[in-house]
């Protein structure tokens, strides 16, 4: 009987020191999950930018120019169809950077084009004005026509519906402009939220918001424009809306 009585204790004793290791091992985990998870999300939410309002969904360009990019190199001798494409103008890469001026012999500004279907989305990249008179960025439509734009100087930035049909009775309609000392050689970020008719143009915490029929038009290209002398380009991101807020 000793026996037995000593068998069952030590079943029922064996029995709960496991339980005991168990519940301490979960615990330990969940609690290590309770610290690191936030870390883990914090450092994913990193590379989104901080809207007004549209929640950057999927991410659909992601282009550093850290590397040069063999189609923009190749300059309009590269196929026309295909994502950067240049129209107009020189454009290279220096010190991490894409870099465009304008050509004289062109008689316009310097154009790239990169290819790209979406309807509402975040443009997020950084410039600086490297002695240009201007610079713009541009969404076309697949016609291809303008449908809207941002215009980057040494006085500031503005942006605008654009003239849709240029020789019609469609015109440009401002949505404001903001008054800011940008000087050479500074870089900036600017960042571009259309969410179906509205737009917005943020820099340096400064923002110019729109609206217009027009911005609910498929896009089909991104552009960067460059008038004068040099301007140049890094980090370019685009992500389509994952909602608005």
């Amino acid at each position: 009987m000793k026996r037995k009585s000593f068998a069952l204790h030590w079943r029922r004793t064996r029995r709960n020191i496991l339980k005991t290791i168990s519940k301490g091992i979960i615990t330990t985990v969940a609690g290590a999950f309770a610290l690191l998870g936030p870390a883990m999300v914090t450092q994913a939410d990193e590379g989104l930018p901080k809207t007004v309002m549209i929640t950057p969904g999927r991410l659909l360009l992601s282009e550093d120019f850290a590397r040069p990019v063999a189609s923009i190199l190749a300059g309009r001798a590269a196929p026309r169809k295909g994502n950067w494409r240049v129209f107009s103008g020189q454009w290279d890469f220096a010190d991490g950077a894409l870099r465009g001026r304008q050509l004289p012999e062109d008689g316009r500004s310097a154009f790239v084009v990169y290819s790209m279907p979406f309807t509402s989305g975040v443009i997020q990249f950084d410039l600086r004005l490297d002695g240009c008179r201007q610079v713009i960025f541009r969404i076309q439509d697949a016609i291809p026509e303008h449908i809207c734009s941002v215009r980057i100087n040494s006085d500031g930035f503005s942006a605008q519906k654009d003239d849709h049909d240029h020789q019609g009775p469609d015109q440009a309609v401002p949505f404001g402009q903001v008054a800011l000392p940008i000087a050479a050689g500074e870089w900036k970020q600017l960042l571009v939220e259309i969410n179906g008719n509205t737009m917005t143009a943020t820099m340096d915490g400064r923002t110019i918001r729109g609206s217009d029929s027009l911005l609910v038009a498929e896009k089909a290209t991104v552009e960067l424009v460059v008038t004068g002398q040099t301007a140049s380009f890094r980090n370019l991101r685009v992500w389509e809306a994952a909602s608005a807020r």
